[in-house]
């Protein structure tokens, strides 16, 4: 018999954190999230999304065990604000026993329905920011820090429980030999003389901190458009700032301003930590930061976390003076492969930046939709 409880005390929040651990104990791809940093991030005292979501987490038990958790999430921002009447779901994970899988779906569908929602879809987290996607493809290379890994069977469980694709994302990398300075040299000189721009480069995190709030708005223009995009607030600015620009090198962290020190353009590129978590085991002390440390300063393969352009200058080439800047970096750096976050199969646009590079799609990764 499968029993489902809601978990609120920190031990139990703990305690669905730690159950990837158990179950993927065998996996050489799982890389395991910093367990303290998890937590912190279901803490609706410390994470400012829950002024505007809520989040219930449940865990599910067989035989006096675990054997699968999900988490339930309404952002009234997306409900109330744009008027997407969606349940979202993320965090889910599970043995291969489709009554598991089940009795936390419903779970979630049960709260969508109190909450009169048209629609469940998942896995995602509660924001843009968050990770995304069950894995459809890829299982046998390693996940980055900011994707969820799992086992193939997962799949098979959204479909056997009535839901649908909802969106298709892809995960792609390439070799940094793959790059030709001469697709952009030229052009990026233009750009910058055409439209009076200026490339802006940093050393210390200090200096990226006046830009930090214009870099948030700057997302939330350029990304707008983009389904299922909510927008990032004030408060939660804040919040990443802390959370993650501590996290990235200075030197990967690239803006563009045009005369008048507006930000146009942006790009975010972070070492590669997945080799540093997974012998950090999900713990930071006492000796867990010395990996990360490590791969900050050594790791010879990055990833393209963000990058955005504003809509006035989308399609004008400004992309062309970030690269130029990446590229002069990554040399000095010895870097070797460059890899890309999940992105939308539809995003005609970022596909069209990033082809010269001879991409090669090694992941894909989808969200599943049941109406309610």
């Amino acid at each position: 018999m499968i029993t489902v409880k809601e978990v609120k005390s920190k031990k139990g929040i703990k305690a669905f954190v730690k159950f990837p651990f158990q179950l993927y104990k065998d996996s050489p791809y799982w890389v395991p999230p910093i367990i303290s940093e998890e937590v912190k991030t279901f803490d609706k005292d410390l994470n400012p999304v829950f002024k505007d979501a809520e989040a219930q987490f449940f865990l599910a038990y067989k035989d006096g065990k675990i054997v699968g958790r999900i988490a339930a999430i309404i952002n009234w921002l997306e409900v109330k604000g744009q008027n997407q009447k969606k349940m979202r779901f993320g965090w889910f994970d599970f043995i291969d026993d489709l009554e598991v899988s089940k009795a936390l779906l419903e779970v979630v569908e049960n709260i969508g329905k109190e909450n009169n929602l048209d629609y469940t879809e998942g896995p995602v987290g509660f924001s843009n920011l968050d990770k995304v996607g069950v894995m459809t493809e890829g299982f046998e290379s390693i996940a980055p820090m900011i994707t969820w890994y799992n086992h193939p069977y997962y799949v098979d469980h959204y479909m056997q429980h009535g839901y649908v694709i909802e969106k298709a994302y892809s995960e792609s990398k390439f070799p940094f030999a793959n790059v030709k300075p001469e697709a952009f040299v030229k052009a990026q000189e233009l750009i910058k003389r055409r439209y009076k721009l200026k490339a802006l480069a940093f050393t210390k995190t200090s200096e990226v901190m006046p830009y930090a709030d214009k870099m948030f708005d700057l997302f939330n223009e350029s990304y707008a458009g983009l389904s299922s995009f909510v927008e990032i607030t004030d408060v939660q600015k804040e919040y990443f700032k802390k959370k993650f620009i501590g996290f990235v090198n200075p030197e990967y962290i690239k803006f563009v301003v045009d005369e008048k020190d507006n930000l146009v353009g942006f790009a975010i590129v972070m070492p590669r930590f997945a080799e540093a978590l997974q012998k950090m085991k999900g713990k930071l002390f006492p000796f867990g930061f010395i990996h990360i440390l490590k791969a900050k300063k050594n790791s010879k393969d990055v990833i393209f976390y963000l990058i955005g352009i504003h809509p006035d200058y989308q399609n004008k080439g400004v992309h062309a003076v970030i690269f130029n800047e990446y590229y002069n970096t990554f040399v000095s750096k010895g870097i070797e492969t460059c890899y890309r976050t999940p992105e939308l199969e539809d995003n005609e646009a970022i596909h069209k930046i990033w082809k010269h590079f001879g991409p090669v799609v090694y992941k894909r990764r989808k969200t599943f939709k049941k109406d309610l």
